[in-house]
């Protein structure tokens, strides 16, 4: 099925307006009066497609994300002993099989509730909803996170092939509310991926942060279950032409019932290992 045949909604993205400093943000509550980012929203109002009538056709390495059904035992997403306890080792046998890995490793997990007119980092406060285009590793980062977090093996698993891939699902269904857009890699230019400092109290980090481009064809899955989970590619070290970095940004759907119970959602981060 093409993508002129996909139904969709229109939802309003917010790329990186160009600049020529290097983008910066603040990964933490910043003192009063510190501007938290440097960084200037672009919005472009985009059409955003219905992906479940093409589900069978979506793979990690050509578009860079596929919806899954995946099953857990866990009974509380928001208990973070449980997560680590029950949740991680199923998604470890869960991605290892599904990518023929030879090891997963799952480095954090981060929920998010959305709560109207709540800013992101609140003190206190549940992380929101990503509101802004992005790529949580550049190819820079995602190798350097295999040396942060495996410091002794680092070398020899550099050798092979790594991604970082993220599990993402709602903690509850139907999802309605601040959906999850992702874009076709294969519609993302390099030039679109502009590296940018995310800066921690004790490092800085590198994203992308995206440009806008018309090119772009963007995805989502109305009505996402709980035992629904999407896989999104968010780094590859193979350069073979397989999809390595994909966009994604939550969006406010305009299909949403006044009524919708605020979104909530969880994402496990992994490193996904291959000997080549």
């Amino acid at each position: 099925m093409s993508i002129a045949e996909l139904p969709y909604v229109e939802g309003e993205l917010n790329y990186l307006k160009p600049m020529a400093k290097r983008p910066r943000y603040y990964a933490y509550e910043t003192k009063p009066g510190e501007v938290r980012s440097n960084m200037t929203a672009d919005p472009h109002v985009m059409h955003i497609h219905n992906m479940r009538p093409i589900v069978s056709e979506l793979d990690l390495d050509r578009q860079g994300f596929a919806l899954v059904e995946q099953k857990t035992a866990i009974k509380d997403f928001w208990d973070d002993d449980e997560v680590r306890r029950v949740y991680y080792p199923e998604a470890e046998r869960f991605i290892a099989g599904l990518t023929n890995a030879s090891r997963v490793f799952i480095f954090d997990h981060l929920q998010r509730r959305r709560v109207p007119g709540q800013k992101d980092r609140s003190a206190g406060g549940p992380r929101q909803p990503a509101t802004r285009v992005h790529v949580d590793h550049t190819a820079r980062s995602g190798p350097q996170r295999v040396r942060d977090l495996l410091p002794d093996e680092a070398e020899e698993l550099l050798k092979g092939r790594v991604q970082v891939i993220n599990l993402w699902r709602p903690i509850r269904g139907p999802l309605q509310d601040a959906p999850l857009a992702v874009c076709d890699a294969r519609t993302v230019d390099p030039a679109d991926l502009v590296p940018s400092d995310l800066v921690y109290r004790e490092r800085v980090g590198e994203t992308y942060s995206v440009t806008y481009n018309p090119a772009h064809q963007w995805y989502y899955v109305p009505e996402m279950q709980r035992e629904e989970a999407l896989l999104l590619k968010i780094a590859d070290t193979k350069t073979d032409g397989r999809a390595r970095f994909m966009p994604h940004t939550a969006f406010t759907d305009p299909t949403t019932p006044p009524d919708a119970f605020p979104r909530e959602s969880i994402e496990l981060r992994t490193l996904v290992f291959h000997p080549n």
